[in-house]
């Protein structure tokens, strides 16, 4: 278990991270996400003792890291894959952290063959891709046979048979009753392995919750609806706070109604409807909803096909109500994979 009771990290006259408070419970997969600068890597920097708190504490198992006799054995860590000597071989990499740690030449064998290093662990590091190096990070963290696993970016240039294997992987560790912590960029990703997301922004934890709630509680309902009277149908139900897109020459996705409130309005005015299917936020829409006041960078995004109330009115179709819209919210293998083509590329 990780636990950060007011955690903050101040560099001169900036915050990195603001008084966090979080958990992270073992047996479950728990994703960290966050903007460019919101504080991901300096926390996860605290929680393994490489920067000391300005404020506050974190713990892995009730201790600080620098407390633990044999740290390597209580928490396994990726942050930084290419923090190997480039002339060391997988191998002998791999035997010097095993040796200053009392961890058996065995174990060794049994992390390069579970992290498919077994083909090139006689090679320099230097020869080696970026998904190669990820695999050699993971399998460093992985040596100490740890209850705690920290990954940051773990899937970095890994190919999808890679991909695929941390995810199979990460769940894997989980299930046993291990305490999993790992931050990506890759929202598809991250929706098929986190159980719970922690997400951060300008330093401060603005979500803590499963994966399930926080799709649940963003965003509109949204509805696609496949009617062959779009225009008409689009002005009956324009009106304060719902938004319309036309997606083709027959099909709309409504922000803000119901579906049966939809069914009813084409029932009563006669609009033959094919398709009426309520969708569900992705994790992207759902992250950059929380995040949208914490980002550093901005863009504008086109809206092709925006309809909004006065649009639809526009087109021949009386709206129901005053026009005031809001914008609409934006398999398994298994621990053991062959040598895949990342190797020396």
């Amino acid at each position: 278990m990780i636990q950060a009771r007011d955690l903050a990290k101040v560099y001169g006259d900036k915050t990195a991270v603001d008084g966090v408070t979080f958990t992270v419970q073992p047996g479950r997969v728990t994703g960290f996400l966050g903007p460019n600068g919101a504080g991901k890597s300096t926390t996860m920097r605290m929680i393994m003792g490489l920067d000391a708190p300005t404020r506050g504490s974190v713990t892995v198992n009730g201790e600080p890291y620098v407390k633990h006799q044999a740290p390597l054995r209580e928490i396994g860590a990726l942050l930084e894959a290419r923090a190997v000597h480039p002339g060391r071989t997988a191998y002998t990499h791999l035997r010097a952290l095993a040796a200053t740690h009392g961890i058996p030449n065995s174990r060794v064998s049994e992390v390069i063959e579970m992290t498919g290093l077994g083909a090139v662990a006689r090679k320099k590091v230097k020869g080696f891709s970026l998904g190669m190096g990820q695999r050699l990070g993971i399998a460093a963290a992985l040596l100490g046979d740890p209850q705690v696993v920290v990954l940051d970016e773990p899937v970095n240039g890994l190919d999808p048979e890679g991909v695929l294997w941390v995810r199979n992987l990460v769940k894997y560790l989980a299930s046993e009753g291990r305490t999993v912590f790992l931050s990506s960029h890759l929202m598809s990703e991250m929706s098929q392995t986190a159980d719970h997301l922690i997400v951060i922004g300008r330093g401060r934890i603005i979500a803590d919750a499963p994966i399930a709630d926080i799709l649940n509680g963003q965003g509109q309902a949204r509805t696609r609806v496949r009617t062959d009277a779009p225009e008409q149908l689009a002005g009956l139900l324009a009106r304060e706070g719902v938004s319309i897109q036309t997606k083709e020459r027959e099909l709309l996705e409504v922000s803000g109604l119901e579906p049966r409130e939809i069914a009813q309005t084409a029932l009563r005015n006669g609009v033959l409807v094919y398709e009426l299917t309520p969708l569900t936020a992705s994790l992207e829409e759902a992250y950059l909803e929380l995040t949208k006041d914490d980002v550093e960078y901005r863009s504008d995004r086109p809206d092709a096909g925006h309809t909004t109330a006065k649009h639809a009115a526009e087109a021949g179709a009386a709206p129901t109500a005053a026009s005031n819209p809001t914008a609409s919210n934006p398999t398994g293998s298994g621990l053991e994979p062959t040598q895949t083509q990342e190797a020396n590329r």
